[in-house]
């Protein structure tokens, strides 16, 4: 037909527009992107100032996957009835949000932002990442780190943990051996771990915490994880600016010349790779088939 391009030349116009970034919108360290596919919108949880101050300023923005700007602060810290300072990971599991912020995992209404309560973890010094299993179970990391006058200094805090029946934690793993664990993937009879204090890439079991190990990126400071529907993992490396995909024999670059890519998420209906660039206030957007 007229003015059609052909097959591969379409490929790269659809790439070429796919590409690009959400800036200059009122994100303010962003630290997580999660598609929520209810509502085909992205959540993005804003830091607001330093990650482990317990400010009360933390926001979650939701935005149209055209890079429109829905709610810049959809759930605010410094509503009333609202407490966030930190948030960083986020996960869904039914109608409820699953946050992390600091030492408490916050619960919110999906649909409305409403608050739903916290479930705090006693000795947790810096909660990270969170993921929902397909059995409903929600699991975040501790990276055990605090603030110093020269960046992060370790706590020793290093963890993963779920929670009870009664909403109380459970120590899946605790060992400074984790090196730091961050981004997090529960799928049926494990965990797959990235370690922020070094290129680690680990399995653990939920039940046992016995640890496996994977191949590992060239490049450390690991934050997300995602997997893609074929089965490869994505995962995001601050030393390497830079998101791998794994593959048969190691890894590739699926996403580089991303400065301080935090926790990425995924979104299947486009197949786009969501990138919350921590320091620069943006979210960088990627086609990844």
């Amino acid at each position: 037909g007229q003015g059609r391009l052909p097959p591969a030349r379409q490929q790269t116009a659809l790439a070429q527009v796919a590409a690009s970034t959400i800036g200059n919108v009122g994100l303010e360290t962003p630290e997580s992107v999660l598609y929520d596919g209810v509502d085909d919108v992205y959540l993005v949880s804003n830091i607001n100032g330093q990650p482990l101050d317990k400010d009360g300023n933390g926001f979650i923005s939701r935005l149209a996957p055209d890079g429109r700007v829905l709610q810049l602060k959809w759930i605010d810290g410094t509503s009333p009835n609202v407490t966030l300072n930190g948030p960083k990971g986020m996960g869904l599991k039914g109608d409820t949000l699953f946050v992390a912020d600091i030492d408490a995992v916050r619960l919110f209404n999906r649909a409305t932002g409403a608050p739903l309560g916290a479930r705090p973890i006693r000795g947790a010094t810096f909660l990270n990442d969170l993921a929902v299993g397909p059995d409903g179970k929600v699991y975040v990391t501790d990276s055990g780190l605090k603030a110093g006058p020269q960046g992060f200094l370790p706590t020793g805090t290093d963890a993963v943990y779920t929670f009870d029946a009664g909403g109380r934690a459970v120590t899946v793993a605790r060992d400074t051996a984790l090196e730091h664990p961050n981004g997090v993937l529960a799928e049926a009879g494990k965990l797959t771990v990235v370690a922020f204090g070094s290129n680690a890439v680990y399995e653990l079991d939920p039940a046992t915490g016995k640890r496996t190990d994977l191949p590992r990126p060239a490049t450390g400071s690991l934050d997300g994880i995602v997997r893609l529907p074929g089965g490869a993992l994505l995962v995001s490396s601050w030393e390497g600016q830079c998101v791998y995909r794994s593959t048969a024999d190691g890894y590739t670059v699926v996403a580089d010349s991303v400065e301080s890519p935090a926790d990425i998420g995924y979104d299947p209906t486009r197949h786009l790779l969501l990138i919350p660039l921590f320091d620069k206030n943006e979210i960088a957007i990627r086609p990844v088939q």
